[in-house]
């Protein structure tokens, strides 16, 4: 079965973020099809959007998944809702997400996908954690992770706080 590279964004704020977040790591890589292959540092960060809340919890993760860009996306909506996820506040406070920031550099422009995620490349919290486990990974036409995260950092020195190492 041929398998693809994807890019998972991890992020919580609710109920021990980093145990969230850790237990989403590990049930990715129970889920069939799917096999993490490397997973950033943990890192700290402060609310976009809805900024009245609790700093969150983030990483990326890079798998290889046998699964079409489709089945992945409705596999981490499900992985969410067993883990807690109410959807009921837009950019709100959360239990988990994730986000599916690329899927084998492939591009998608429907009503229920669109890859690369439309703005991860202008998130530090997606783009260091990226940067650190691939630094060369491509994200669209905006360039490199390492770039980009490079970038980000410039203009928001303290955008995100390392908690945690990763692993490969």
């Amino acid at each position: 079965m041929n398998t693809v590279t994807a890019v998972i964004a991890l992020g919580a704020n609710l109920e021990n973020p980093r145990q969230q977040v850790e237990a989403a790591m590990a049930a990715l890589n129970q889920t069939k099809g799917i096999r993490v292959k490397a997973i950033s540092p943990l890192y700290t960060t402060k609310p976009v959007g809805l900024t009245n809340q609790p700093d969150f919890v983030n990483a990326v993760v890079l798998v290889h998944t046998s699964l079409s860009a489709s089945e992945l996306l409705h596999t981490l909506l499900k992985l969410e809702e067993q883990q807690g996820r109410v959807r009921d506040i837009p950019n709100g406070p959360r239990v988990i997400d994730l986000d599916l920031i690329d899927y084998h550099h492939q591009i998608f422009n429907d009503a229920d996908l669109v890859l690369p995620h439309p703005r991860a490349h202008e998130r530090a919290f997606v783009m260091v954690p990226l940067a650190a486990i691939a630094s060369c990974y491509v994200i669209g036409t905006h360039g490199s992770a390492s770039t980009l995260a490079a970038k980000l950092l410039k203009a928001q020195p303290d955008a995100v706080t390392i908690i945690a190492d990763g692993q490969d």
